[in-house]
């Protein structure tokens, strides 16, 4: 048989397989190869480095710990989750909300037991990612998501405060003249992020005129030495645990709780989306590494988040990496000058940063009378206890159960029981059957008044229940319907239910007589 000649054959159909819009903005090796996309993402770093400075020094004084801690922990947390986290382009450092929450261990037992402490949160929060906690981010409503946004935007000009009080007169007009920058530059050119512009020309100003302005190097010292490995001196026992897992819990939940919250934030802002149950284990790698090199722990930033996203531009991993490696690189490298920086030019990048986050549009008078009250009570509520608390996992929580309360009894009055007919089925005159008909999907929050729709003691002596419109949902439906047959037995009457679909009727079968009386 004569042997086909390679070169004459036809060539297979190549299909080139074209990413996503989304996949191709957030893809690294794509930003590497556009030098614009690369300079984007390099000065987005910087800008988020400068930024991190003055927060972590805050945030470690909130924690009652060394302001190197928070340094360290900005550092190894940026540069671990840009590998190990789901959502491209966010920032992950030291926070206000884990340092609330772990403050008490370090106060109360020292830096070991602190350490400790944000070592076992990170190894929670991988437990809980494999667990899928990220899945429960679908049961977060949207107007949760809206008063999280405006609480975040309130918080973060409220932490400004203290920067604007009690200070030389000129503060005032150079944070105006950041502020100015900011709005104006982008309108002219895109080339460089309008932040970095305003830190360098308000510390330019500030070093040509000798003016004495408070800086970041009145917020704490700054570390002259890389991070180094430790292990915690705290004996492994149980007491240990007891003293340091309460806190590393709630540490975990509000950690894992901000940054989805934050990355779900991003996915909206950049029209991609991001794998949350890895980012949730991300994480948990980082805070575990933080605490292995000193540092405090933390989570998803909003504000540096949005710096880096919305402000800069930035969309890749490339952005968050180098945001880390710069702040180790002025801390350690340019120590001095990074200190000089004044922390005018920080509090306008920081005020622009809450006005860009605020949702706007969700207080508008026309979209406050356009949504239901319901909608409105949740937002304000979610942003009320947040503002109040300055714990954004609080608001959350009380923002998602007053949406879930508020559902169940809208929905509680959508079941509706109707008697239909009653026929004479003796044939000696007398009624002997009634018909009711229940419509509606049927769980705890409408189940529970339906034993008060029939009556048990004018009803013959046979009655049917028709559920072919309905839909059973939990036991708290099929308990009604056994108080039902109860009441009705109690009265020598039957009772039998029909029109069952199936999956109803399994869950019927299954618990039906299994709940016992009163549950």
């Amino acid at each position: 048989m004569p042997q086909s000649n390679p070169s004459t054959l036809p060539a297979e159909p190549h299909t080139t397989v074209v990413p996503e819009a989304g996949e191709r903005e957030t893809s690294t090796r794509a930003a590497l190869r556009n030098p614009r996309r690369l300079r984007t993402e390099v000065l987005a770093g910087l800008v988020v480095a400068l930024a991190l400075i003055p927060e972590a020094i805050s945030f470690s004084v909130i924690a009652g710990v060394d302001p190197r801690m928070g340094l360290f922990s900005s550092f190894v947390m940026a540069v671990t989750i840009a590998f190990v986290g789901g959502r491209p382009a966010m920032i992950s450092a030291a926070t206000g909300a884990v340092a609330l929450v772990i403050a008490p261990v370090a106060r109360e037992h020292g830096v070991d037991y602190f350490l400790a402490t944000v070592i076992l949160a990170g190894v929670l929060q991988i437990v809980l990612a494999v667990l899928g906690v990220a899945k429960l981010m679908r049961f977060i409503p949207r107007m949760v998501m809206v008063g999280f946004v405006n609480a975040l935007a309130i918080l973060i000009f409220m932490a400004q405060i203290p920067y604007l009080i009690d200070v030389p007169w000129l503060v005032y007009p150079l944070v105006a003249l950041g502020i100015l920058i900011m709005v104006a530059l982008p309108r002219l050119t895109t080339i460089v992020p309008a932040p970095l512009v305003a830190i360098l020309v308000i510390t330019t100003l500030m070093w040509t005129a000798g003016w004495e302005l408070p800086d970041v190097a009145d917020q704490g010292e700054l570390p002259t030495s890389l991070p180094q490995l430790l292990i915690p001196n705290v004996p492994l026992t149980l007491e240990t645990l007891q003293i340091i897992g309460p806190f590393a819990l709630a540490m975990a939940l509000v950690g894992l709780l901000e940054s989805l919250m934050t990355a779900k934030l991003v996915d909206g802002i950049t029209d991609t989306h991001s794998d949350k149950t890895r980012e949730s284990w991300g994480q948990g790698v980082a805070n575990m590494l933080s605490g292995a090199f000193g540092g405090m722990g933390g989570c998803a930033m909003i504000g540096q988040t949005m710096i880096n996203v919305k402000v800069s531009g930035a969309r890749t991993r490339i952005s968050t990496f180098l945001a880390g490696v710069f702040l180790l690189a002025l801390v350690l490298g340019a120590g001095p000058a990074v200190g000089m920086i004044p922390m005018a030019a920080l509090v306008a990048v920081m005020i622009m940063v809450s006005v860009a986050t605020f949702d706007w549009h969700s207080i508008q008078p026309t979209t406050l009378r356009r949504m239901p009250h319901s909608e409105n009570i949740v937002m304000v509520l979610t942003v009320g206890v947040t503002v109040v608390t300055h714990n954004l996992a609080y608001g959350v929580i009380v923002g998602v159960l007053a949406a879930i309360t508020l559902f169940a009894r809208r929905v509680a009055h959508f079941a509706s029981v109707t008697a239909v007919t009653d026929s004479d089925l003796d044939g000696d005159g007398t009624s002997g059957v009634r018909v009711y008909k229940v419509g509606g999907e049927l769980f705890f929050a409408t189940s529970n008044d339906l034993v008060y729709q029939f009556d048990y003691a004018g009803d013959p002596s046979r009655v049917v229940i028709d559920l072919s419109d309905s839909h059973i949902w939990d036991a708290s439906t099929v308990a009604a319907l056994d108080a039902i047959e109860t009441k009705y037995a109690r009265h020598g009457k039957t009772v039998e239910i029909v029109g069952l679909n199936q999956s109803s009727a399994a869950r019927h079968r299954r618990l039906t007589g299994q709940l016992g009386e009163g549950h």
